[in-house]
């Protein structure tokens, strides 16, 4: 008999990275573009723009978090 479990959970666990940093890839980009022309027209705020394209990247973050979950589910 062919168990198939590891391989579910670790196509899952890629699954789960993948999907979120491509999400993450695509909100920065929008936020690299209105950031950029934001501090085009206003002084001073590229804390705030610096602060804005970090904020997608706890998505890619809570996908590694699942994914280890996942693979701690294989052993």
């Amino acid at each position: 008999m062919v168990d198939f479990g590891p391989g579910l959970i670790a196509i899952g666990a890629g699954i789960a990275v993948g999907l979120a940093a491509l999400g993450t890839g695509l909100a920065q980009s929008s936020i690299g573009a209105a950031g950029l022309g934001l501090m085009a027209e206003k002084d001073g705020k590229e804390g705030q723009v610096l602060i804005m394209l970090a904020l997608p990247e706890t998505i890619v973050i809570l996908g590694f978090v699942i994914a280890f979950f996942l693979l701690g589910k294989m052993v």
